[in-house]
C-alpha cells in the first residue's frame, strides 16, 4: 500500500480492507512506520516506535489490524517504557499490560509506538524537557496542544488514523481543536483506569482517543468502554453501540450557547465568529440554540484553587514514587521548574484542604447537572484563541507557585476543565478554520452525565453537514516530497 493511499482511509476503512483481504495488517504497520519516518522528524510526535507485536484475525473486530499509538502516560504495555514525559521516570518499563492495554489488544489494534506528553501530562502544550517540543503539523512554529499533543500531531499528520489520549482538564479536546481533529472526553467511569489506579486526579482524568472521523472514535469507545473488576464505580452502559449512534438522527436538540468563559477572558474574534457560525449551523439543522450562562456553583477563584489542591497533591505521590523507585533526587536535574513549584505547593496541601477541594468538585458537578436538565447540550469554543507559538506558555509564568501555574494553564484553556470536574462527557469538533492563517478552530459540545450517545449523534450529523476530512495540514504523510 502506498503511503498516500494509506492516509486516505480512517481506521474503520483500513480494517475493512484487511477484512476483505485487500491489504494485510503487516502492510498497514509498514505504512505506519514509513509515515513515522516521513513526518516525525518535523513534528517530534512519536517518542518511540517498535515492530508490530500483535497479529489480530482479519475481520475479528471493526478495528482489527489498524496501526495504533499510545500516549506516554496512564496506559501500560508490557515490556515498553512509560516515562510520563519526565526525566524522573526515564527508563520506566511496564511489567504488565494495564486493563486498557488489554482492551486495545482485544480490539484488534496493532500498537506501534508511544506519543509525546508534557511532564506528568500537567500542561495543555506538549513541550517536555525529556523529549523536546512537539510541533503542530498545520504550523511548525505553534503548539499542537496538550497534554495529548503527540497523539494529536501524529493523527493529524497521517501517521495513524487514531491514537490513545487522556483528558484531565481538556487534554483530548485542546489538542483536537489545535490540530483539526475530532476528540471526545468520555464520562467519568466509562473506561477503566486500572489496575494500578482506581481514579487519576480524583476522577478528573479519563481515557479516550483522537481521530479524524467520528466513527473511529465511536467504534473505539464501543470496544474499550465498561468496568473492570475492582473499579470504584462505572457509568451506565450505552443502550446502543456508539458507532450506531453516530449514524442516527439526533432529533431536535436544545443547545445552550456560551461564548464567554467563566474567568471572563476575551475570546479571539475568529474563534467567537466560528462559535456563532456553529450555532447558525445547528439552527439550520433544526436545533434550538439560545444563549445561556451556565454556572459553576463556585467562583472561578474557588474552582482553580480546588483543582490546584487536587492536582498538586496527586503530583506529590507520583514524584515521590518515581524518586524512590529510581533513587533519583527531586530537583532541577530531574523535574521541570513548573513541576518543582507544583510539587512544593502540593506538599503543603493539608487533608482538610483536600476534602474541601472534593466538596468543590461536588458543588460544580451538581450545578452543571442542573443545566443539562434545561438543555441537551452546551456549545462553547474549545479554546479562546488559536494555537499559540511554542514557548508561549512559559512567558508570564516564571516563578509561579503551584497555584499560579495551574491558574496560568486554566487561563489558556478556560472552557474545558469544568466538565472534568463534573465528570460529564464533552467533545471538540473541527468545524472551522481561521480565514487569516488557516489554523483549525474546534467547537466544544458538552452533555449530561452518561450522554455520549447524544454527542455522537450530533457529531455524526455535523460531519455529514459540514465535512472536514478533506482539510489536511501541510505536514502530512504521503504529501511530503520524501513520501
Amino acid at each position: 500500500m502506498k503511503l498516500h493511499e494509506y492516509t486516505q482511509y480512517d481506521a474503520v476503512g483500513l480494517a475493512q480492507l484487511v477484512a476483505r483481504g485487500e491489504v494485510t495488517a503487516t502492510e498497514l504497520a509498514s505504512a505506519a512506520h514509513e509515515a513515522i519516518s516521513a513526518v516525525n522528524p518535523h513534528l517530534n510526535a512519536v517518542v518511540e516506535n517498535w515492530p508490530a507485536e500483535d497479529a489480530p484475525d482479519p475481520g475479528s473486530t471493526p478495528l482489527a489490524g489498524v496501526p495504533f499509538l499510545i500516549k506516554d502516560l496512564a496506559v501500560a504495555m508490557k515490556g515498553k517504557r512509560v516515562e510520563l514525559g519526565s526525566r524522573l521516570a526515564a527508563g520506566n518499563v511496564a511489567a504488565a499490560d494495564s486493563f486498557l492495554m488489554r482492551r486495545f489488544r482485544r480490539a484488534g489494534l496493532v500498537t506501534l509506538g508511544r506519543t509525546a506528553s508534557p511532564e506528568f501530562a500537567y500542561s495543555t502544550t506538549t513541550e517536555p524537557v525529556l523529549h523536546g517540543a512537539t510541533r503542530n503539523p498545520w504550523d511548525l512554529t505553534r503548539t499542537p496542544g496538550g497534554s495529548s499533543g503527540g497523539s494529536a500531531a501524529a493523527v493529524a499528520a497521517g501517521i495513524t488514523p487514531l491514537a490513545h489520549a487522556t483528558d484531565a482538564a481538556g487534554s483530548i479536546r485542546v489538542p483536537a481543536a489545535s490540530t483539526g481533529l475530532f476528540g471526545l472526553k468520555p464520562t467519568r467511569g466509562r473506561v477503566s483506569m486500572g489496575p494500578d489506579a482506581d481514579e487519576v486526579f480524583n476522577g478528573l482524568a479519563v481515557h479516550g482517543a483522537l481521530s479524524r472521523t467520528v466513527r473511529d472514535s465511536a467504534t473505539l469507545l464501543d470496544l474499550i468502554q465498561g468496568p473492570e473488576s475492582g473499579d470504584p464505580y462505572f457509568a451506565t452502559p450505552p443502550r446502543r453501540p456508539y458507532a450506531e449512534e453516530s449514524t442516527r438522527d439526533p432529533g431536535r436538540l436544545r443547545v445552550g450557547l456560551l461564548t464567554t468563559p467563566w474567568n471572563g477572558r476575551a475570546v479571539e474574534p475568529a474563534v467567537h465568529e466560528a462559535t456563532l457560525a456553529a450555532g447558525r449551523l445547528l439552527e439550520s439543522l433544526g436545533h434550538r440554540v439560545e444563549p445561556t450562562d451556565m454556572h459553576l456553583g463556585v467562583s472561578w477563584e474557588e474552582f482553580v484553587l480546588a483543582n490546584a489542591r487536587l492536582w498538586t497533591a496527586n503530583l506529590v505521590t507520583w514524584i515521590d514514587g518515581f524518586a524512590e523507585a529510581f533513587a533519583r533526587p527531586v530537583d532541577e536535574t530531574t523535574v521541570e521548574p513548573e513541576m518543582l513549584a507544583s510539587y512544593a505547593w502540593g506538599r503543603r496541601v493539608s487533608g482538610a484542604d483536600f476534602v474541601r477541594a472534593l466538596e468543590v468538585r461536588n458543588r460544580v458537578a451538581r450545578s452543571i447537572g442542573t443545566h443539562f436538565a434545561r438543555h441537551d447540550l452546551l456549545l462553547t469554543p474549545t479554546l479562546p484563541e488559536l494555537p499559540v507559538p511554542l514557548g508561549t506558555y512559559h512567558h508570564g509564568a516564571e516563578g509561579a507557585d503551584g497555584l499560579g501555574w495551574l491558574a496560568h494553564l486554566f487561563h489558556r484553556a478556560p472552557f474545558t476543565a469544568a466538565f472534568n470536574v463534573a465528570g460529564t462527557p464533552a467533545m471538540s469538533v473541527p468545524l472551522a478554520s481561521d480565514p487569516a492563517t488557516g489554523m483549525p478552530i474546534g467547537l466544544q459540545f458538552a452533555a449530561g452525565y452518561g450522554r455520549e450517545d447524544v454527542l455522537f449523534r450530533l457529531a455524526g450529523q455535523l460531519e455529514r453537514a459540514a465535512p472536514w476530512a478533506q482539510r489536511t495540514p501541510p505536514v502530512r504523510a504521503g504529501a511530503l516530497p520524501s513520501a
